[in-house]
């Protein structure tokens, strides 16, 4: 495979031949970042973090926990059958439990090396960036703590609702740096950062740098496929290392 510049990739990726028109960032107004796994060193033990919430919300819990349900599904469900306040409580048990399992694996990750040059980029061509994650703010800052300098728009699982892949974390983005969903690209290492950008009608590119393999990000039908972030800006003439 080769990219818009011509070049073979590394990881099998694709570059869709209508998106050529983001090359050099024509057309392009924004770019929204999925963070771990993407932008950090994946370093969260999901099985771990699934195992503590559990554990959080089982005196709170009605009824068995599905073993194929996502964390977030599990505390909605739980909180549904709830009063109000005891649905509170359990929120706070289980984003506590969240939120220390996260801490523990941000002290152990780190930006991948392209992240801060690939960034300085896309500001210098006046390309918005952003941040679009289900983690903790205060992991995101301990691994990154100059964050603000390089992204306009940060939305972590503190600042929405309903985190993705429900489209209104996208669409907050959106409100947020004032672009259409046309001129954006989500990228992220995991199938839900693909789904959560075609459910808003953005462009999307699948990175395989995190948990998400090069087929299970190309069953999604990404409009870009690359080995990492960097290697995405590189083949679009956006930056050059």
């Amino acid at each position: 495979m080769r990219d818009a510049a011509g070049r073979r990739t590394s990881f099998g990726g694709y570059y869709a031949a209508d998106a050529l028109l983001f090359r050099q960032g024509r057309g392009l107004a924004a770019v929204l970042f999925d963070f771990d796994g993407t932008l950090a060193v994946p370093t969260l033990d999901f099985a771990l973090m699934r195992a503590k919430t559990l554990e959080a919300l089982a005196p709170f819990a009605r009824e068995p926990f599905r073993p194929e349900a996502m964390i977030v599904e599990e505390l909605d469900r739980v909180a549904s059958l709830l009063s109000p306040e005891e649905a509170e409580a359990a929120r706070r048990a289980a984003f506590a439990a969240i939120e220390a399992v996260e801490m523990e694996a941000a002290s152990r990750s780190s930006l991948f090396p392209f992240v801060r040059p690939m960034l300085a980029a896309l500001q210098g061509k006046k390309i918005a960036v952003g941040i679009i994650t289900r983690n903790f703010p205060s992991a995101v800052f301990t691994v990154f703590p100059d964050l603000r300098a390089h992204a306009s728009c940060i939305l972590t699982r503190e600042d929405v609702a309903r985190v993705k892949p429900h489209p209104d974390h996208l669409e907050r983005a959106f409100l947020r740096l004032g672009v259409s969903p046309e001129t954006t690209l989500m990228v992220g290492d995991h199938p839900t950062d693909i789904q959560v950008g075609k459910k808003t009608g953005a462009r999307t590119a699948g990175v395989g740098t995190g948990e998400g393999s090069r087929e299970r990000l190309a069953r999604e039908s990404p409009d870009f496929l690359a080995a990492d972030a960097g290697e995405l800006m590189r083949g679009l003439a956006i930056w050059e290392d």
